[in-house]
């Protein structure tokens, strides 16, 4: 009867804390997706670099590059053991990521070189469709 008991009140595992919202595709919104982000790091009692920096970045690549009126992009912030994970959702699925290098006094371009450089590990998840979530991973500090 005691296990009975035991196994009724037993909580189930608490989920790694996780935080999502939409913001406007401007560039408004991707400031505030960082601002948002750096709050939501320091109410978990994590560090904030390098985890701003990509989160400045994927946001800024959703307004440019991930833009259609009227829609917004999706910020996701998860612990996933020691590490964060970043996602940023946008509505132009067909618009995948591009590394590329470049021209020397180009004054853009570098955001994916900045996100692969400061990511553990990063990618590309296709849809639903019309989306596409651009991933990055790092361990903050």
């Amino acid at each position: 009867m005691n296990q009975k008991i035991a196994a009724d009140t037993a909580q189930p595992p608490v989920p790694s804390p996780g935080f999502s919202l939409l913001l406007s595709s401007t560039r408004r919104g991707a400031r505030l997706a960082r601002l948002l982000a750096e709050a939501q790091l320091r109410q978990w009692g994590l560090p904030t670099d390098p985890a701003t920096h990509l989160v400045a970045e994927l946001a800024a690549n959703a307004v440019t590059h991930g833009r259609v009126p009227g829609r917004d992009f999706r910020l996701t912030l998860r612990r996933v053991g020691d590490r964060l994970r970043i996602e940023v959702t946008d509505p132009r699925g067909e618009r995948l990521p591009d590394v590329r290098r470049p021209a020397v006094d180009a004054e853009s371009g570098r955001g994916l070189l900045l996100v692969d450089a400061l990511a553990d590990r990063w990618g590309v998840i296709e849809g639903p469709f019309p989306c596409k979530t651009v991933w990055a991973e790092c361990v903050p500090g």
